[in-house]
This record gives structure tokens, C-alpha cells and sequence, in this order.
């Protein structure tokens, strides 16, 4: 598979074009490689050094990124910009990236994936961003209390998970919107959903979760963003035949 190959199964598979007039990052090839063939191809959260380290000891023709390292406005390729550049050409490592799509994608993405996570049923769009719902909302087929919801949750990785416990004691409804969507709870509220979950917590939405008596559950950004990432890999790897392998560099936030 050549690099314009897998550049127009990504393009496709996550429909970057539907995505350009609302998310700022620069979805999709962000940085070039001169491989002959993709083989093998990394999968992480950030576009760290520490991952292109890792992704280049691996031996990866391509990196696979939720946070990549251009956004909407040009940047002057100086410091810690001009060095993760370096980098990646030194290790002939292309650099691909896909942010809101990733969020959305109802298949493979953080938000599906942390609703099929906790067994919710009837799942449906939520969570509006410039007009396009990138969340999603469920029921859970068996109510459960806060604390069961939170051990669900955080099983398996041990980073800490922050709540704000003022919902309802049996918790059904949860509406989920991953990354740094603290805002997004208001339209949980508006909703009437009893619990919401993103990554990122916000002091400011404390008192309107207070007297709305919602649940939010802030998993921490890193966290609920590794769900499309480890997907979308198992995904590319079953459906196209190339190597991959998940680089998990958490950042506890």
C-alpha cells in the first residue's frame, strides 16, 4: 500500500471532507515520508517525540495521530516544532492525523467507543460542535450508581478519574463528548441525561452542575481519547493487511 493509498482508505473510511469547515486541525497528511510502501503503521493520542521515537524504533513507515502538530494557523517551524519536524524526516516517518473525525466517527471512534465500553444501549448522536453532533448518549440496560460507572470506566489503565457526584443515586441515561468538552454538559442538562461524561474538568461548570444536579465524570482527555485510536488500528490492520501497533504514551491529564 503506498502512502496515497492509505491517504485516500483514511480520507474515506473517516470522511475528513465533512469536517473541514469546523474543526481547526489540519485533518490528514500532515507530514510526508519517500517509502515506497506503508507497511507498517504506529497509532497514537499525541504527536510527541516520545511516540515518533518509539513509532521509528518500531520500525513504522507512517504515524498515526489524534493531536497532530499543525492546527488552523501557520506556525514558524522553530524549538519543539522544528525538532519534532526533524525527527520525523531523519526517521523517513510520515505523520497523519484526524481530530473531530476521530471524535464522531460511529464505527471506530472515542465516543462510540466509550459507549460500547459501558454497555450502553440505544445509542443516538449527542453533543453539538458548530452544528455537528460529535458525542454520543445511551441508556444503560441495568442502572448503576456513580461509583460502578466510574470502576467500569478507569479498569485497566489507573490513571485517576475526577466526578462530580450530584446526579441522581441510579444513574440510566449518559450522554458522552471526549476530550476537552466540559461546556457540552449544558446540553446534557438541557437533555435531562443524569450523567456526562468528557475528559477534561472545568471549574467553572461546577455550580451549573451543582444546581442542575447532573453527574460528569472527567475521565482525563488522554484517556477518553485512546479509544478510536486502539479501534481505528484493529481496524486498518484487519481490513488492509499492514502492521500495526498502538503507542501508549499517557499523559495522566
Amino acid at each position: 500500500m503506498t502512502l496515497t493509498d492509505l491517504d485516500r482508505w483514511l480520507r474515506e473510511f473517516l470522511d475528513l471532507a465533512a469536517f473541514e469547515a469546523i474543526d481547526q486541525s489540519r485533518n490528514g497528511l500532515q507530514v510526508a515520508n519517500s517509502a515506497p510502501e506503508i507497511t507498517k503503521v504506529a497509532f497514537a493520542v499525541d504527536a510527541s517525540l516520545e511516540c515518533f521515537r518509539r513509532a521509528i524504533e518500531w520500525g513504522a513507515h507512517m504515524l498515526f495521530v489524534h493531536h497532530g502538530i499543525l492546527w488552523e494557523k501557520p506556525e514558524r517551524i522553530v524549538g519543539a516544532l522544528y525538532e519534532r519536524l526533524r525527527i520525523l524526516m531523519e526517521g523517513n516517518l510520515a505523520l497523519y492525523a484526524a481530530h473531530l473525525p476521530l471524535d464522531q466517527h460511529p464505527e471506530v471512534g472515542n465516543n462510540i467507543g466509550i459507549a460500547r465500553h459501558l454497555g450502553l444501549r440505544d445509542i443516538e448522536p449527542f453533543g453539538a460542535y458548530r452544528g455537528t453532533k460529535i458525542g454520543y448518549k445511551g441508556t444503560l440496560s441495568v442502572p448503576a450508581r456513580l461509583d460502578e460507572v466510574v470502576h467500569r470506566l478507569s479498569a485497566g489503565h489507573g490513571e485517576q478519574v475526577r466526578t462530580l457526584p450530584f446526579g441522581p443515586e441510579l444513574i440510566r441515561t449518559i450522554g458522552i463528548v471526549s476530550g476537552g468538552a466540559a461546556w457540552e454538559v449544558t446540553q446534557a442538562v438541557e437533555e435531562k441525561l443524569d450523567l456526562y461524561i468528557t475528559g477534561e474538568p472545568l471549574h467553572a461548570i461546577y455550580h451549573h452542575c451543582l444546581e442542575s444536579r447532573i453527574h460528569v465524570i472527567f475521565a482525563g482527555h488522554y484517556q477518553s481519547e485512546s479509544f478510536g485510536i486502539r479501534s481505528l488500528s484493529e481496524r486498518l490492520a484487519r481490513e488492509t493487511g499492514v502492521d500495526t501497533v498502538y503507542v501508549d504514551v499517557p499523559t495522566g491529564l
